[in-house]
């Protein structure tokens, strides 16, 4: 039997990007992470990797980006980079490329995880065969969904993270306010993303911190750390219960992005799954839904090989 070619993937987010060469026999192997403002030219980058010995007789590559995939031009959300898909392919000398946004990497990824990769947060068992849900934040908010109403299941991806927010309480009412002052509405990704943590921070405390550093507050103990990641996650946890329900994702809500493994330790203390069920006439529903955040270290690239895979057995 002839060994196929390695497969490069690459997670291109707002502020890193993750690379990875995985085979079939293998899986995925080691995972390199750089921090974008270090990359000069993402095309450049790609070439050395498949360069490298290992990756001389890589033919495919399949990109994960944290952009909408509309047209051959892409271009981030969060970060001023953008590239033509058939002249990035050329100049690489594929013969495959796939670009897909990163969360429909993720969502390719959800039934590979297993329970060392995941963190289950209040209960719920799922029904099996039914639709699963990835979303969660990072540098922005990403939601994609895996439907299982055909064979192979399909994956939707899905802007969700730019839908106005609503609050559901005078205290979320007053918070929001804070956040956008006058008639302007919020969108969900303006509190659920790193920089809507440093945002939200500084509207409850005053103080001007960095979401890295409001996490480390939280797990120094550090009371306003504390009730930031607090506000954050209750409305995470309304949000998530609004995305379960609008892709009726009765097997299960993952929560993704960077953001959110850097705050699993708190989820299990936090308001996350009361706000999450909290759905009048609806809230059995949401209580029977199983919420697991991921703790793999790129499941955007485990999503990306996999799809890789799959692809190249067409």
């Amino acid at each position: 039997m002839r060994t196929q070619p390695p497969i490069l993937v690459a997670d291109i987010g707002g502020t890193k990007t993750r690379i990875a060469l995985g085979r079939r026999e293998k899986g995925l192997g080691e995972i390199k992470s750089l921090f974008n403002d270090r990359i000069a030219d993402l095309q450049e980058l790609l070439s050395r990797e498949l360069a490298a010995e290992e990756a001389k007789q890589a033919t495919m590559a399949v990109l994960a980006v944290a952009a909408p995939i509309d047209e051959d031009r892409i271009s981030l959300t969060n970060r001023a980079w953008s590239f033509s898909r058939s002249k990035l392919k050329q100049a690489l000398k594929l013969k495959r490329l796939i670009v897909v946004n990163d969360f429909v990497a993720v969502a390719h990824a959800l039934p590979a995880l297993t329970a060392k990769d995941v963190v289950s947060i209040g209960g719920g068992k799922g029904e099996p065969g039914e639709n699963l849900l990835a979303c969660g934040p990072g540098t922005g908010f990403g939601v994609a969904a895996l439907v299982r109403a055909a064979e192979p299941p399909i994956v939707l991806s899905s802007e969700a993270g730019h839908m106005v927010l609503g609050a559901a309480s005078a205290a979320d009412r007053d918070i929001f306010a804070r956040l956008a002052p006058g008639s302007k509405p919020l969108v969900i990704e303006s509190i659920l993303s790193g920089p809507g943590l440093a945002r939200l921070h500084q509207a409850l405390c005053g103080q001007a911190l960095s979401s890295n550093d409001v996490i480390a507050g939280a797990n120094a103990g550090g009371k306003t750390a504390l009730e930031t990641v607090e506000v954050f996650l209750r409305v995470f946890g309304r949000v998530a219960g609004d995305l379960a329900l609008a892709f009726n994702a009765r097997g299960g809500v993952y929560l993704a992005g960077g953001l959110g493994r850097g705050l699993a330790p708190f989820f299990a203390k936090s308001s996350f799954r009361k706000a999450f069920e909290e759905h009048p006439t609806y809230g059995e529903r949401l209580a029977a839904i199983p919420t697991r955040v991921i703790v793999h270290p790129s499941p955007e690239l485990l999503g990306a090989f996999t799809l890789g895979l799959t692809q190249a057995d067409d």
